[in-house]
């Protein structure tokens, strides 16, 4: 079971995702002021994700397509044993506990602007 999270405002404006078997399971809005950047809005709406394995390409391919370019965004979600990390345009998946995966997906986070101590995604 893929199991993920997607915060709202990282998607561009006039995204529509849509993946087949993707399922909203909760919704919840969180004050971020203490750890927004300056480009980020300071409350986040945070999705949580479930899906069929099977949809963890078609769901990375939709997310790189539908993220910002700008403001540092990313979405990750695990599917068995993988960690996948989704950028604008880019998705990193690598087994959870390879640093060398993890490590290529955190430099990269940071060449997009993530701030560092947002590059907190689990493993």
């Amino acid at each position: 079971m893929i199991r993920g999270t997607l915060i709202a405002e990282s998607l561009r404006p006039a995204t529509d995702l849509r993946v087949a078997g993707l399922n909203i399971v909760r919704v919840r809005r969180q004050d971020v002021s203490n750890s927004a950047s300056d480009d980020q809005p300071k409350v986040w709406t945070l999705l949580d994700f479930e899906a069929a394995n099977q949809a963890a390409d078609e769901i990375g391919r939709a997310l790189a397509e539908s993220l910002a370019s700008d403001g540092g965004w990313y979405a990750d979600f695990t599917v068995g044993d993988d960690r996948v990390v989704v950028f604008s345009n880019q998705v990193f998946r690598y087994r959870r506990g390879d640093r060398k995966g993890r490590a290529e997906a955190v430099e990269y986070g940071r060449t997009v602007g993530v701030p560092e101590h947002q590059l907190d995604w689990g493993d």
